[in-house]
């Protein structure tokens, strides 16, 4: 195959697999280490060792001292829940398209991980590792596995000796390293007659054999270790989120070049944040250890069944899939796991109402689960039937679910509640991102016993919740040895302002300070002779032009004399009212000045318009009768409030009924809430209010016929129920034909100063040129445009530099800028702001451009604010536009995938144009 650049490959793969923050960082690494030792079978791993240790040994994100085997071999310690499969995938990728290796062996320490392995491998997979990598596009890798490489099974000699493209050999350790009955060797040590040899064997002595160990604290151990040496390869990558040896002696890894602590993942937001939650005004000493863990149990649940409510709320008002949750119970011993599970399945607890919905999970002879019992864990996420999972001490490797919410740790010290071996499991966010919404993004411990405890631990830093983290200043530090420098991006037009202030200043003998940043190829200068003149300019720009741009139709009209005229006496009338003497300009002086202004501003600036829209008559809106969705609602009587704390943040929530007297019916507890809501009018919607209340009532009386626990319930859980109930009548909202005013305020809008962060080395970058690594394009400040409205720019993604250049090279762009916050705003359906990423005028229209992952183009949130932005664009053509003599507008949705270096604006705008609602359309009239 063609081998691709080392730098390029890193590239490719990181956009391709759209690599987070720290998943990109580890493959420059291995990029780094590769160009270091040059691995091979001859590679003479004291020096290689010798290089690594020079730049990887004193790093605050490494530790590394020596390989530990016999081969070069180097740790990813990368937390649980960022994606250390998907590393491995960009691993293979990076090896083997610059042509290192086509031969790797991909090592599990268990079946469950080898299993999911195998899953993740497959084309067909959702979390296929190689999905968008071209190279794997049309010859997908060959995967050898414990079930397929016998003689007879699946692979044949001319699999492995024919075949061009990459062979990922993925075995669970156990295949290479136990004896089997008799002292016999492995059967993978066994004669394949097909190859002539053991396929241990035929592995060993491959001269490209690379290992990946997926949890490599498990190979540590003499039997794994002895196994490994005897593959050969040329390089080990070790993938753990714990970089230490098991054992009650455990020890650090010594080989570690890259450290992603669980920390720095909740900082970032790849995984949720761990809460504590206890019962508010609770002494804990006040009852006996058995009744303190059946108030503990009770108070997991009533904090459960909030989230599944929650959970489904969210779903439903943003459209995604439904995650189903379950609550963990970590006991002691096996004793100790069946008193707690009969307690559960008990009529004390809750009536017996979870009776059938618990799953005990453990192994009476070693008190670990076997793999069986551990894939009956995985199914969790696929299930809804299981609400309680009861387990012994600690989770072993492979089982990290997105659907674990709420723990119940008993008889725990606080240090063992916060280890990762604990919370990991449960840190896996459900959509893939934070949501923003507590709830959803949050992992609740429960634990009154230890609630102070772990809240000074998470203070102190314990090493997984630590909020205090390592600061290096100075060069490549996290803080500079500079000041901070704050620095200003003016518009072009601005800037042209600045330029002549700065050489009338020097004609006149005056010092003043040079206008920040360069132009590219600047702009003719102003013709401007003398300070009174630059005055008159920023008069006109910073007090005339935004007055004018009310009572003009069009940027055009800056070039009617009479508008000049006009501009020019409001100028020097302002100019007399500031001065309080008459102006020392002439007026023929003066109109020439704004004449000028007018033209470059004209030039410079792309014309937005200002609407407001109203409704023209009162909007009429309802909601039909509909039954309720409640097969998921089980909340529990509360009669006592809960806290919950953010470990990291020290938030407080609290999950408790309002205060306040009794309803006269058990409707009204619901109903009073529901009322809080501003689409909902009581007048108007008392019927449905009463009827939807009634369902909600009807269903807990089935569950509570005594009506104090009915009012508990009721009472306790108001809010969160009208919340839920709210999320499914807007399903069933009506809404009349309302006609919309559309009002145009202004024609054009000022171009306001952006400021930016500019402390660091070498901040400011031709745009041109990418940074080394994509994951730091935030730091730095771009410059070099020759048609933008601003001639410095910051971009959230390298996607955005792209687009820049697309921009700046098309013959068809006349301008172009990145909006600052609060310079062009757009409101979605739901009300909220909505700033996209590029406005743009060509020689023929004005668009909107909003570049996007190729995996959000479906997100809701996503096509809802494209829908606004679509629909703006329609009533600025329709209201502004056509009436004026202007530019039309449109908006373009953008996968990152289509800006490419062949690109041209037009090519995208046929393809990716998005256009308003026709239903829409019909409802605006200009004013």
């Amino acid at each position: 195959m063609q081998t691709v650049d080392p730098k390029r490959a890193v590239t490719q793969i990181s956009q391709r697999l759209s690599l987070r923050k720290p998943q990109a960082e580890a493959l420059r690494r291995l990029d780094d280490i590769v160009t270091l030792i040059a691995p091979s079978k001859e590679t003479d791993v004291e020096g290689a060792r010798q290089a690594v240790r020079q730049v990887y040994g004193d790093l605050p994100d490494a530790a590394f001292e020596e390989f530990e085997r016999d081969f070069p071999s180097v740790c990813f310690a990368l937390a649980t829940g960022v994606g250390k499969t998907r590393l491995m995938g960009a691993f293979i990728s990076y090896l083997y398209m610059i042509g290192k290796s086509r031969n790797f062996f991909v090592l599990a320490p268990n079946l469950t991980i080898y299993e999911k392995l195998l899953s993740d491998f497959q084309p067909n997979s959702p979390k296929y590792v190689f999905r968008g990598i071209e190279a794997f596009a049309h010859n997908a890798p060959l995967i050898v596995n414990a079930e397929n490489y016998e003689e007879g099974r699946g692979v044949r000699g001319t699999d492995l000796f024919g075949r061009e493209g990459a062979i990922i050999n993925i075995f669970n350790i156990s295949k290479i390293n136990s004896e089997v009955r008799g002292g016999n060797a492995p059967r993978i040590k066994r004669l394949q007659e097909y190859i002539g040899d053991s396929y241990f064997s035929y592995l060993s002595e491959l001269d490209d054999l690379v290992l990946l160990m997926d949890e490599a604290h498990r190979y540590r151990g003499s039997a794994g270790a002895r196994a490994i040496a005897e593959l050969k390869p040329i390089l080990g990558l070790e993938v753990t989120a714990t970089p230490k040896t098991v054992g009650s002696k455990s020890q650090a890894f010594r080989n570690v070049v890259y450290r992603y602590d669980l920390p720095d993942a909740m900082e970032d937001g790849y995984v949720k944040e761990p809460a504590v939650g206890t019962r508010a005004n609770f002494d804990p000493k006040s009852v006996d250890e058995a009744t303190l863990e059946h108030i503990k149990l009770e108070d997991g649940i009533n904090y459960h069944e909030h989230v599944k409510v929650a959970l489904e709320t969210y779903a439903r008002q943003h459209g995604v899939h439904v995650v189903r949750p379950f609550m963990l119970v970590v006991t002691q011993d096996t004793t100790h796991a069946r008193e707690v599970r009969d307690f559960i399945e008990s009529e004390a607890f809750f009536d017996g109402r979870y009776k059938g919905r618990v799953i005990e999970i453990h192994s009476k002879l070693t008190g670990e689960e076997s793999d069986e019992n551990a894939q009956r864990l995985l199914n969790i996420e696929k299930g809804g039937d299981t609400d309680i999972v009861i387990h012994v001490n600690k989770l072993k490797e492979g089982w990290d679910v997105s659907n674990l919410f709420t723990i119940v740790p008993l008889r725990a010290s606080a240090s063992d509640i916060l280890t990762e071996q604990t919370l990991g499991r449960g840190l896996r966010l459900p959509y893939g991102k934070r949501t923003g919404v507590a709830v959803v993004d949050q992992l609740t411990v429960i634990a009154h016993d230890r609630f102070n405890a772990l809240i000074e631990l998470a203070r102190e830093g314990n090493g997984v919740t630590r909020k205090l983290k390592r600061v290096t200043i100075g060069e490549g530090g996290d803080v500079p040895a500079s000041k901070p420098v704050l620095v200003t991006a003016p518009s072009v037009i601005e800037q042209m302002v600045l330029q002549a202030e700065a050489q009338v200043s020097s004609t006149y003998g005056q010092a003043q300070e040079p206008p920040v940043g360069e132009l590219a190829e600047p702009a003719p200068p102003f013709r401007f002779q003398k300070p009174e003149e630059v005055k008159l300019a920023r008069t006109v720009l910073s007090v005339v032009m935004p007055e004018m741009s009310r009572q003009v139709s069009s940027i055009r009209d800056l070039a009617d004399p009479e508008v000049v005229q006009r501009i020019t006496q409001t100028a020097l009338a302002a100019q007399k009212l500031q001065d309080g003497l008459f102006p020392s300009v002439t007026e023929e002086e003066a109109a020439a000045v704004v004449e000028e202004v007018c033209k470059r501003f004209f030039e410079q600036t792309i014309a937005i318009p200002t609407l407001t829209i109203t409704p023209k008559e009162q909007v009429s809106f309802g909601f039909n009768r509909f039954d309720l969705d409640l097969k998921s609602w089980n909340y529990q009587p509360l009669s006592k409030e809960l806290m919950i704390q953010v470990l990291r943040t020290e938030e407080r929530q609290m999950i408790s009924g309002e205060a306040g007297g009794e309803a006269q019916r058990p409707e009204d507890y619901l109903v009073a809430k529901l009322m809080d809501y501003p689409e909902v009018d009581y007048d108007s919607h008392a019927a449905i209010l009463y009827d939807l209340a009634g369902q909600v009532v009807a269903h807990f009386r089935a569950k509570y016929p005594d009506e104090e626990k009915l009012s508990e319930v009721l009472r306790g859980h108001a809010r969160p129920m009208a919340e839920a109930v709210f999320a499914q009548m807007k399903q069933h909202m009506w809404r009349g034909q309302t006609s919309y005013r559309v009002t145009v305020n202004a024609a054009f809008d000022q171009l306001r100063p952006q400021t930016f962060d500019g402390s660091g080395p070498e901040t400011m970058r031709k745009f041109t040129e990418a940074p080394e690594r994509l994951s730091d394009i935030r730091r730095f400040i771009f410059t070099g445009f020759r048609k933008g409205c601003y001639q410095m720019v910051k971009f959230d993604s390298d996607t955005e530099r792209k687009m820049a250049v697309i921009l700046e090279r098309d013959p068809s762009v006349r301008l172009w800028m990145k909006p600052g916050p609060n310079q062009f705003r757009i409101f979605d359906a739901d009300g909220n702001t909505y700033q996209p990423d590029f406005v743009v005028e060509t020689d023929t229209e004005k668009l909107i451009v909003e570049t996007k992952r190729a995996s959000d183009m479906t997100d809701p949130v996503v096509l809802r604010k494209a829908d606004a932005a679509a629909l703006w664009a329609f009533i600025a053509t329709e209201f502004h536009a056509r009436k004026s003599g202007d530019k039309s507008w449109s908006y373009l949705l953008v996968p990152e995938t289509a800006v490419l270096e062949n690109a041209t604006l037009n090519g995208l705008v046929a393809a990716h144009m998005r256009e308003a609602d026709m239903n829409l359309r019909a409802r605006y009239d200009i004013e």
